[in-house]
């Protein structure tokens, strides 16, 4: 028998795939899903069978007027001053805060009529929350951690003290969860080493895969998709992009400060397109750039998103040499890894996957088999299957 999940997050979903993802998969398999999300955009359309309620800030629609038109760069936009950007470091961790706390009001009273038999907290910003309403409407608490939450980069002003109530809350608060759900094994043993958890369970970032492509894949250009901001390498990627063999396309939503002050070499800059189209536009450049630092804790235990796009485009990647990333391109043999920060580096690692490109795809082929959504979507049923609800709901404990 389903049961009715209230899902939140505090980002817009429309391009938030692991929860639409999971959304659709819960719905698939019988159960109700409404999404509390964060300034969703007018004119969104969820897939079938979730529904959506937005608060806190509204955004502009999520497909662009243009989707994937090249975007201006820093020699038609001009740099924010000085006293603008050390403005807006000081007080950028402030304006998230009250951001966030409007967004947890404006939910809370979104969820309080409503009726649902689990809530499912994407992220530490939205855990307190999640508990909150689980404890007052007696049903389960799922806590989805799509990242090391405490090891991201600092964009502004560091704050130690607030980090610190911030991990004491996660453990308590995460602690009492039903279930803990992650997007890798190593962030899932991050989790349980630093808060004495146990069973945290694994649901990666997986994609479906496209249909096999009907003729051999040749490869006609780079293509990284996703974020546009610090501590993707991209620099790395621009400073690479005049010395390619390909050309290269840098594709996403950006963060617009950022966006201001750089300079994409060779490489094209296009707008954000809509996440079941890059899948496509990976197969149709051949080569996925899957890049970050290695400066940050959740960098060397992420596995981004657009690697496993890439397995399910059924195109090779060149990655950065950091961490679980590193580990699994390695393990699968799904493409070629270059040092962190080094431009020469990356565009050896260009020219070893042409040189090896039909071993490299044939490599992807076989990993989809394990790497594709299918595997994932069974865990994140299982989590379900699990859980206790109706009246003799109890909340157990993680910590042994």
């Amino acid at each position: 028998m389903g049961v009715r999940v209230l899902m939140l997050v505090a980002t817009p979903v429309a391009n938030d795939t692991r929860v639409l993802r999971e959304a659709t998969s819960l719905v698939r398999a019988g159960h109700a899903v409404h999404v509390v999300g964060f300034g969703v955009p007018p004119g969104f359309a969820p897939p079938d069978g979730v529904t959506v309620s937005t608060a806190g800030r509204r955004t502009r629609p999520s497909r662009p007027e243009n989707p994937g038109a090249p975007v201006p760069t820093t020699t038609a936009r001009r740099a924010r001053p000085l006293w603008w950007r050390a403005a807006r470091w000081l007080l950028l961790p402030e304006h998230r805060a009250r951001a966030f706390g409007r967004w947890a009001r404006e939910a809370n009273a979104d969820a309080r009529d409503r009726t649902f038999d689990v809530v499912h907290a994407h992220d530490f910003n939205t855990l307190a929350l999640g508990d909150r309403l689980a404890r007052e409407h007696g049903v389960p608490l799922v806590y989805d951690s799509h990242e090391l939450w405490f090891g991201r980069p600092v964009v502004g002003r560091p704050t130690p003290l607030r980090d610190a109530r911030g991990r004491r809350t996660e453990a308590r608060l995460g602690g009492r969860a039903d279930a803990v759900v992650t997007v890798g094994e190593g962030v899932a043993e991050a989790l349980e080493g630093a808060y004495g958890w146990h069973d945290v369970r694994v649901v990666r970032n997986t994609f479906a895969a496209l249909p096999p492509p009907t003729a051999p894949l040749v490869p006609a250009g780079l293509l990284y998709a996703g974020r546009l901001a610090p501590y993707r390498e991209l620099e790395v990627v621009a400073a690479a992009s005049r010395d390619l063999p390909l050309p290269v396309d840098i594709v996403g939503p950006a963060d617009e400060t950022w966006l201001r002050d750089f300079d994409p070499g060779a490489a094209r800059v296009l707008d954000a397109v809509p996440a079941d189209e890059v899948s496509w536009l990976l197969r149709g450049a051949g080569i996925a750039l899957v890049t970050h630092s290695d400066r940050w804790p959740n960098h060397r235990l992420a596995m981004p998103n657009k690697l496993f796009q890439a397995v399910a485009a059924g195109v090779p990647v060149v990655a950065t040499d950091v961490g679980e990333l590193a580990t699994l391109v390695r393990g699968y043999r799904l493409g070629a890894l270059y040092r962190p920060g080094d431009p020469a580096s990356l565009v050896a690692a260009v020219a070893d996957v042409l040189a090896g490109y039909d071993r490299y795809a044939a490599a992807v082929r076989v990993a989809a088999a394990s790497l594709t959504w299918p595997a994932d979507e069974r865990m994140l049923l299982d989590v379900y299957a699990g859980l206790r609800t109706g009246p003799n709901h109890l909340t157990r404990s993680r910590v042994p």
